[in-house]
């Protein structure tokens, strides 16, 4: 199919995000005396927001609702301060950008992220290009794989689902555009493998950001 509009995933997807996620973390949990984690292990805690990441770090014997609460409070103050340190756009990202920005195809983030950080970092980012909608998560809206932020996407850029890819590393991506009636394609180089993204319905993998191109309609 050809697509008049891309909706990227940011986590994984068009940001490696996850050394920065993982340190501010780690900080937080040695604030509390906790054990810390490695990168790797942050791959599969991430992709439904702050608070189940707090839950999945933290000890299980220690997952009560008040230290859960304390320490995603804690996490977003670090977050906020540092957001950016190792942050960056995947390569083939800024061509890809360029080439479906060229080709007149609408383009939008929609992310698990709490929707000031997700602004924060889309705005240095992404400020090279026109994006007509950046969000994410908040109380306005379900998180993902609940279609309800898609599907508000997809009427604020007047593209019928049908006519939408979504982008995304993880099995949340998958079921989000699969809910929405989007085209649900994954990338290999995000946090999650392969094998996960074919389970929850990808129709397609793409291991560089250009391959895309293929399916857009210029």
């Amino acid at each position: 199919m050809k697509y008049r509009a891309v909706i990227f995933d940011l986590d994984g997807t068009l940001a490696d995000t996850l050394e920065d996620i993982a340190d501010n973390m780690n900080r937080v949990l040695a604030q509390k005396g906790f054990p810390v984690h490695g990168y790797d292990a942050y791959r599969f805690h991430v992709g439904d927001g702050l608070k189940n990441l707090v839950a999945r770090c933290l000890p299980e014997n220690a997952r009560t609702d008040t230290l859960i609460t304390d320490c995603h409070d804690r996490m977003m103050a670090e977050y906020h301060l540092n957001y950016i340190n190792k942050t960056r756009l995947y390569d083939g990202i800024p061509e890809l950008l360029d080439t479906l920005s060229s080709q007149q195809i609408k383009l939008a983030v929609l992310s698990n992220k709490a929707d000031p950080l997700t602004q924060k970092i889309c705005n240095i980012l992404l400020k090279n290009w026109k994006f007509d909608v950046i969000l994410g998560a908040s109380d306005r809206f379900p998180r993902k794989p609940d279609p309800a932020s898609a599907l508000f996407v997809s009427e604020q850029m007047s593209i019928l689902p049908s006519d939408i890819c979504y982008l995304g590393d993880s099995d949340v991506d998958m079921k989000t555009a699969i809910a929405a009636g989007f085209e649900p394609v994954g990338v290999s180089w995000g946090f999650r493998p392969k094998e996960e993204l074919i389970e929850n319905g990808a129709k397609r993998i793409i291991d560089h950001p250009m391959q895309l191109t293929d399916h857009c309609e210029p």
